[in-house]
């Protein structure tokens, strides 16, 4: 195997062997020669096959020191794993080192206090399990096996965005290990400006080995599947009564061919549906009300909307579901007749084994956090929108990126932003636009104080200002 060294005008120390990286950590390393190789290295999105030299299962904050400190000397290039959902697959790197978060599980809950000390190998279903055990939660993304935290350096919009806000509107302090090797207490008063950072500038400062979350009082929610026939109006009237609802209600519609669901009438397999979910913060019976609308829009298809506890909105996952994508994410101004008629189109003519327009409307508690009060700069912005073909033959990739390049340029508005999270591999314009205005050269001068050398790279990145590498 070749051993991957990011380029350095330093000296570097020589790889160490197995069996010197064993003696090295507490805990596991992982050896291409090892059984469990292949499912380490295997992450999330399909055709990401990549063969790092060594994966370590780090045991402890201590175990992730040395082991930045090690891929710092030896020049190894060091990719981060915590729950490997990195749609550009920087969880996962060819010849050099994965540093996996996935043991660290501790979880301290004070219940009295509404908050919670979690390390960062924890998914957001195994955290709001456990938190909802209390009828407590913090507000994740929509997946239960996503790790917390590149979901939280990156933001976090998930079904408590409009009546909480984001996950960094909770985050209240972290622990992270910087390209030095140190390991820093960071909140608003310590390290202010790498707490500010961390807060939507993703994995460019450091590896965060805990995370101090807010909880909130999240008993019961009034919520599930509501599935649609998808027509303009059906869309576009969806949109609206979800931008009018109360902040209470989060919604996320997927515009999409109807899979072979067994709860789904058989001729409607194949058909434009919309299957949306929808999440209803506060008492069941303002919910019913709430929810009337979306369900008056057209006779449902299914409706599975129940009371149930917050942590039901994570079902269990399909295990070795690995799904390759031409994926685009996006923000709109708004989604009305017209636009839903060319959402139709693309999803029409897609060639894809199933074509998908993922609608999000935002606002609320998330619009009411100043623009400059984390990198996440994107508090105004009203819809989110993610565009996905997903295919099987790698060789008909550049059908399906010509395809969701030409989707995302006809419906694009005035709002030009991205979400870093849902960002593929797609260059530095993409990466600025998830960071607009003054943002940019924030995080740059932020990164050349923590990571003067760009250390951590392999991610959506943001390089270090140039003038500014001063020491801290």
């Amino acid at each position: 195997m070749t051993i991957r060294k990011r380029s350095t005008s330093r000296s570097t120390s020589p790889t160490p062997s197995t069996s010197e990286l064993r003696d090295l950590f507490n805990g596991q390393v992982i050896a291409p020669d090892d059984a469990g190789y292949d499912p380490a290295r295997t992450v999330f999105y399909g055709g990401i096959n990549r063969h790092p030299a060594a994966i370590v299962r780090v045991a402890d904050a201590g175990d992730v020191s040395r082991l930045v400190s090690l891929a710092r000397e030896t020049g190894l290039e060091l990719a981060v794993r915590s729950g490997g959902h990195s749609v550009a697959g920087h969880s996962v790197t060819e010849g050099g080192i994965v540093l996996d978060l996935s043991a660290m599980k501790a979880l301290q809950i004070d219940v009295d206090g509404r908050t919670a000390w979690a390390e960062t190998g924890l998914t957001a279903g195994e955290y709001t399990t456990a938190a909802g055990a209390y009828g407590l939660a913090t507000g994740f993304g929509d997946t239960g096996s996503v790790g917390i935290s590149g979901l939280t350096l990156g933001g976090g919009v998930g079904y408590l965005v409009r009546k909480h806000g984001l996950t960094i509107d909770d985050l209240l302090a972290a622990e992270v290990v910087t390209a030095d090797g140190k390991l820093l207490s960071v909140d608003a008063g310590s390290h202010p400006d790498l707490f500010w950072a961390i807060r939507g500038g993703g994995g460019n400062f450091g590896v965060a080995t805990r995370f101090q979350f807010r909880l909130h009082k999240v008993d019961s929610v009034l919520g599930g599947l509501l599935i649609l026939p998808a027509t303009p109006d059906v869309i576009a009237s969806f949109i609206a009564e979800a931008e009018a609802a109360p902040e209470e209600l989060s919604t996320i519609a997927n515009v999409m061919t109807a899979p072979p669901m067994p709860f789904l009438p058989e001729e409607v397999h194949g058909k434009l549906i919309v299957m949306a979910m929808l999440v209803y913060a506060g008492e069941a019976e303002a919910g019913e009300r709430v929810i009337a609308p979306f369900r008056a829009l057209a006779v449902p298809l299914a409706d599975m909307i129940r009371p149930m506890s917050y942590p039901e909105i994570y079902p269990p996952e399909e295990g070795g579901y690995h799904p390759v994508a031409a994926a685009r994410t996006m923000f709109v101004d708004h989604i009305d007749r017209a636009v839903a008629e060319m959402i139709i189109h693309y999803l029409k003519v897609s060639t894809g084994m199933m074509a998908v327009a993922q609608l999000r409307v935002l606002g609320g508690a998330m619009a009411r956090v100043p623009v400059d009060a984390t990198a996440f700069a994107h508090r105004g912005s009203r819809i989110m929108v993610n565009l996905a073909a997903l295919y099987e033959k790698l060789e008909e990739k550049a059908t399906h990126e010509t395809w969701v390049t030409d989707f995302a340029a006809a419906l694009k508005q005035k709002d030009s932003g991205g979400y870093v999270n849902f960002l593929g591999d797609e260059g530095e314009a993409r990466i600025r636009a998830a960071y607009p205005g003054s943002t940019w050269d924030r995080l740059m001068a932020i990164k050349a104080r923590y990571d003067p050398t760009n250390f951590f790279y392999l991610n959506q990145n943001i390089p270090p200002a140039a003038n500014d590498r001063k020491e801290k």
